[in-house]
């Protein structure tokens, strides 16, 4: 099985790696368009900037091609929210895989010191709806490290709660993403990667 790790100019690549690694599967990292396409699996991970990462996708053909994708496509974090229609990160036009629109998380009033943003650490995931998750992955905790998060809509595939309800993963078709980090999240987060590899 060939699987793909798209390169680009976003950090947090090589941790997805190691995850990859520690399960005995091995992952090629390329931004070849050859090799991404003729992968059996293909993951676009990612921390850093809507605008500037979406600028670079699109300077170098990523953007078309990724969309075009037909096999199994998993993003993480940034992933998930470059998947989406829109930023509200210095107002960004994403790839538009998934309906969903990315805003940035707001503190409600009186609340700003118990509901830091960025959302970071372990939270919960629930009502989930994907081959991504296992029966016993309902209420488990997964890692988070983000200030935007995708709202709620008819491609979410796991709901986390911290501030308001978001989507803690998305799935259309072949592409599935998570805003948590399954590489960061121990035994759940490693089940959840060995189960996209296994789909």
């Amino acid at each position: 099985m060939k699987i793909v790790i798209i390169k680009y100019n976003a950090g947090n690549i090589e941790s997805v790696n190691n995850a990859l690694n520690r399960l005995g599967v091995s992952a090629e990292i390329t931004a070849d368009p050859d090799k991404i396409r003729n992968a059996d699996k293909v993951i676009f991970p990612g921390v850093g900037e809507a605008s500037t990462t979406m600028e670079y996708l699109r300077k170098h053909n990523l953007d078309e091609l990724i969309v075009s994708l037909k096999q199994p496509v998993l993003g993480i974090c940034l992933g998930l929210q470059l998947m989406c229609s829109h930023s509200e990160e210095n107002d960004t036009k994403c790839l538009g895989i998934f309906d969903e629109k990315v805003k940035r998380f707001i503190p409600k009033p009186g609340e700003e010191y118990v509901t830091k943003v960025p959302h970071m650490g372990w939270n919960s995931i629930t009502n989930l709806k994907s081959r991504l998750f296992s029966v016993d992955t309902e209420e488990q905790y997964v890692y988070f490290v983000h200030s935007f998060y995708a709202g709620m809509g008819e491609h979410t595939a796991a709901t986390c709660n911290y501030i308001l309800p978001f989507s803690a993963a998305l799935q259309k078709d072949n592409f599935y993403a998570t805003q948590f980090h399954p590489e960061k999240s121990g035994s759940v987060g490693a089940k959840i990667l060995e189960n996209f590899i296994n789909l």
